[in-house]
């Protein structure tokens, strides 16, 4: 029997064969999912600085690039209706910021993880790395907001590492291990987004008392973990992709155009080898998961501005809350997304969408933090099941010299839904409120949720 890729099957390699390859399956997965979390604790210790930081640039910036800037998120602010607080303001430039971070890694990941298909994903992997520390070297350095700005933009093309990690994990996995290499992604995202934050909120303590230079300890940290990330995978990580594997083109300057217009990656264009059959079904899995990365990603940055209008949160409060949800995404990762049967990722896919609906419904009416909580509690299963699905049953197209391709696009994919989605979602938020906004992010998943069904169903059938 062959799979999708073209790999045979019914020939049963020696016990000892199995084992080593069992073995190099498992070592790809730790090393990769290792070099995740020095990435991620590195990348979120930001998050809870922004604010600090923002405030700094707003006094001591000389470039003018933040007044520019500014006056767009005023623009945004009054058009909206959100109200005019240093508050807001922070968490509404701190959108802006993340999304040109999003669009950055919209434009390049496919175009790294094509790169991968033809050099090897050990080589890209540490150019990424390095583009990442280069950006933490220029934040350190960012006396003014137009260097921090650029610092951003650095870091925003450089971090194709995360599809490549799904690529490495494509590349050594059998169909029965590959939902657990993902998983493992999944549970170095919570890990990361639970520790890095925490850490970064101890760094904001000294913003007080060393108000000109308190952005260098924490970006020089983040550069330490950075450098360590590049001499583990340096010393650990061994090529995952042979090169009589490789893709044997090696123009693809003359494809970039491909790779970054939105109509050629829904359409997965770039992509030449699959039957028409799973191109169709490709397509349609890119198109389900932007539509629901779209949705999720809006309401989850509007859930700031929900738990501070309705229950007064302080940003403390606000830090607790996303400890809670990241403990919960890596506990269901870790014990029940990792488990998941090949063959039924769609299904357990739509399920996570299934209770994610009455999740943001429940959010729209929550009046008590108990009920706010059981609400998080669902949004978090949902959060650690849905994405680690769709990944794993994407991977499962396409050849050897064409996973990299697939994965940056499908990354890239999300990444445009995460530039755009927070944009909209609050500007629905504010005009219309936390209800209309929860109730139709809700309803909206309704869209996803019936394509998800629609692949389970043929998935059976093929069964």
């Amino acid at each position: 029997m062959k799979t999708r890729s073209g790999k045979n099957t019914d020939s049963v390699s020696p016990s000892g064969t199995q084992e080593n390859n069992e073995k190099s399956m498992n070592r790809t997965f730790y090393v990769v999912f290792v070099s995740l979390i020095l990435d991620l604790l590195a990348f979120t210790v930001i998050l809870p600085l922004l604010p600090s930081l923002l405030e700094y640039y707003s006094v001591n910036d000389q470039s003018g690039v933040y007044a520019s800037l500014q006056n767009s998120v005023s623009f945004f602010r009054e058009l909206v209706g959100a109200p005019d607080t240093p508050r807001w303001n922070s968490v509404l430039f701190g959108g802006l910021i993340g999304s040109l971070f999003s669009m950055l890694q919209f434009l390049t990941a496919p175009i790294i993880g094509a790169a991968s298909d033809v050099f090897g994903r050990r080589p890209l992997m540490l150019i990424c790395l390095v583009g990442i520390a280069l950006s933490y070297v220029l934040w350190a350095l960012s006396s003014n907001f137009l260097i921090f700005v650029i610092a951003r933009i650095v870091g925003g093309i450089s971090k194709g590492n995360v599809s490549l990690c799904t690529a490495l994990i494509t590349d050594v996995s059998t169909p029965q291990k590959r939902g657990k290499g993902m998983a493992l992604i999944g549970i170095a995202f919570s890990i990361g987004f639970v520790f890095g934050p925490t850490i970064g909120a101890a760094f904001s303590r000294m913003a007080r008392d060393q108000e000109k230079v308190f952005y260098v300890m924490p970006a020089l940290y983040a550069l330490v973990l950075s450098v360590a990330d590049i001499l583990f995978v340096y010393l650990f990580m061994k090529e995952t992709l042979p090169v009589e594997k490789r893709m044997k083109s090696k123009n693809l300057l003359s494809h970039c155009a491909e790779y970054i217009n939105p109509l050629s990656l829904f359409k997965f264009s770039s992509v030449q080898r699959l039957s028409s059959n799973d191109s169709k079904q490709v397509q349609s899995i890119g198109a389900i998961y932007f539509i629901y990365l779209f949705i999720y990603s809006g309401l989850e940055f509007t859930l700031p501005f929900l738990m501070h209008n309705r229950f007064d949160y302080s940003s403390m409060q606000q830090g607790k809350m996303f400890f809670y949800i990241g403990t919960v995404m890596a506990l269901v990762q870790g014990g029940y997304t990792r488990r998941i049967p090949s063959g039924k990722e769609s299904k357990a896919a739509a399920s996570g969408v299934i209770i994610l609906i009455p999740a943001f419904l429940l959010m729209a009416v929550a009046t008590n933090t108990l009920l706010m909580y059981l609400s998080l509690t669902m949004f978090s299963f949902a959060s650690a099941t849905v994405v680690p699905c769709m990944t794993t049953l994407i991977s499962t197209y396409g050849g050897d010299d064409e996973k990299g391709t697939i994965m940056g696009i499908f990354r890239s994919l999300g990444a445009l839904a995460r530039a755009i989605g927070p944009v909209l979602a609050s500007t629905v938020y504010w005009c219309f409120g936390a209800h209309v906004c929860y109730v139709l992010g809700g309803i909206s998943l309704l869209m996803p949720l019936i394509h998800l069904r629609g692949l389970s169903r043929k998935a059976q059938k093929h069964q």
